[in-house]
């Protein structure tokens, strides 16, 4: 379980495919902080730490993961959003992620504003869906929702976020990950259970 609180940008330093699955190679500050069989959300996506080698860290994506998110598009010096699992008895800042990525959507509009920006993301119809002013997890960020459509959504970035995420690299046509609420998921779903 995650917050969509980005503690930091690691960058890839190595992507190494064996069979279905692709190892990537990851340097950190906090790697030292890392320990084998951890979970950590990458753009969102959980994975497990298999492998720690002094700043950089292995995770293994398998084909499913690879299918639903962007980790297939990473190569050597993308950067990745990561954030470990929450700690019981901490503040939850964000909402609750799981780090289970329902589909990926692509940015089709970037606006900056006075002092923030505003983007833009069509996705997939879904029986998931956003609300307005609900939350919303892009790349594994917790965000508040705009703008909601049924294929498409907008988010308000502070310049903070901007600086401390992979936001900044984002331009029209960039894919990301997208976890729609849990708890929408579950009203959704009892909603069509019940027609």
């Amino acid at each position: 379980m995650f917050t969509g609180i980005i503690e930091q940008i690691a960058e890839v330093v190595k992507v190494e495919s064996e069979g279905s699955n692709v190892h990537i190679s990851l340097k950190s500050t906090i790697t030292s902080e890392l320990k084998i069989d951890q979970s950590v959300a990458h753009n969102g996506v959980c994975l497990t730490v298999v492998k720690i080698n002094g700043d950089e860290y292995i995770v293994t994506a398998i084909k499913e993961t690879l299918d639903k998110s962007n980790i297939g598009l990473l190569v050597v010096g993308s950067k990745v959003n990561i954030e470990r699992c929450l700690k019981i008895g901490d503040r939850l800042d964000g909402h609750m992620v799981q780090g289970h990525v329902d589909q990926t959507a692509k940015c089709v509009d970037v606006k900056k504003e006075n002092g923030s920006y505003v983007y833009t993301f069509k996705h997939k119809e879904s029986d998931n869906m956003t609300v307005e002013k609900g939350s919303v997890c892009v790349n594994g960020i917790s965000l508040t929702v705009v703008n909601s459509k049924d294929t498409s959504f907008s988010v308000a970035i502070i310049p903070y976020t901007y600086e401390h995420t992979n936001f900044h690299e984002f331009k029209e046509g960039t894919v990301v990950n997208i976890e729609f609420d849990i708890l929408g998921k579950y009203i959704a779903k009892q909603f069509m259970r019940d027609l």
